[in-house]
């Protein structure tokens, strides 16, 4: 039972990471050293452990399966990822630039991790890197193909962010944000937790179905991609590294925090939200409020430097 609560500490630890665009959930699973065993069990988890249960009996296959450790682990996100929503959803509504200048700071961390992790640069490298940049900038101009909050849009926002539980690195939230989804999926998880508290039925359904497709999408993506993934990142490992380090260079446009809005939309609760925005210079800003702007971006960057030197640390002793 110890055990099984200091995975559930770590699974928390990894929830809060996966709500902040920029810190990778799977950083924090290699950092506290589960990251081999969750992958394994990823790995061998299929439908044989109906057959294991019905040969031998559940105590039998729920073992085998290490099924107590995921439980436990995504218990610990799934309560983070809750409690953390709301406080993110007041954030970006009350603060914005603060919040999109920490993000900022955060992912420009994570590019020196990442990208320092190339251990042989050649023409191949570069290439990747610089096509990765250009295909990632181009997707933060272009025109979202749908709503962030359509339900085929989710599922698919799903099957793609779960990458993040698979590489460390790649934040799973960032990737939402690069998807226009991510103010969608905080709004849905505020509205999940407020319709349990206030036992609104209706807050409640409509919200725990969303989830219930995004998590079916990223469940189907997390089998789909984790043996794939690994393998390249196993034998192409930097090829892989170069591509992910492009692509947040490339994207850093989206998370830019100040943004002149060019067209809104109506959301599902029929409010008025920013669809089309652009990147501009903080004196063409209203209210730049560049000092405190530079503030949170030097704590973003400074997070995921201290959690290098944790990283470092754990993996010389």
């Amino acid at each position: 039972m110890l055990q099984y609560l200091l995975v559930t500490a770590k699974g928390i630890a990894m929830g809060a990471a996966d709500v902040v665009p920029g810190v990778s959930g799977g950083t924090i699973a290699f950092i506290s050293g589960i990251y081999e065993e969750l992958i394994e069990t990823i790995h061998k988890l299929d439908l044989g452990f109906f057959e294991l249960w019905k040969s031998r009996n559940f105590s039998t296959a729920w073992k085998e399966y290490n099924l107590g450790f995921l439980v436990s682990l995504f218990g610990g996100v799934a309560i983070s990822i809750l409690s953390l929503a709301k406080l993110i959803t007041f954030l970006l509504s009350e603060y914005p630039i603060f919040v999109w200048s920490f993000f900022f700071g955060l992912v420009i961390a994570s590019i020196f991790y990442v990208g320092k992790q190339i251990e042989k640069w050649n023409f191949k490298i570069i290439v990747a890197l610089i096509l990765a940049v250009a295909f990632a900038f181009m997707i933060t101009l272009a025109k979202p193909l749908a709503s962030g909050d359509s339900v085929w849009y989710l599922f698919v926002a799903g099957f793609i962010a779960i990458i993040a539980m698979i590489l460390p690195g790649i934040s799973g939230a960032f990737i939402l944000l690069l998807m226009g989804a991510y103010k969608t999926v905080i709004g849905t998880l505020t509205d999940l937790g407020e319709g349990l508290s206030t036992l609104n039925w209706q807050q409640f359904s409509g919200a725990l179905l969303k989830i219930l497709v995004f998590g079916a999408g990223a469940i189907i993506g997390l089998k789909a991609f984790s043996k794939v993934l690994n393998w390249m990142f196993k034998y192409h490992k930097n090829l892989i590294l170069s591509v992910l380090t492009g692509f947040m260079i490339g994207a850093l446009n989206k998370i830019w925090p100040w943004k002149e809005v060019l067209e809104y939309r109506i959301d599902s609760h029929g409010e008025k939200i920013p669809f089309l925005e652009k990147s501009i210079l903080p004196n063409q800003f209203e209210n730049p409020q560049l000092f405190w702007a530079i503030i949170f971006m030097v704590f973003g960057f400074l997070a995921i430097f201290l959690l290098e030197i944790i990283a470092v640390k754990k993996e010389k002793a």
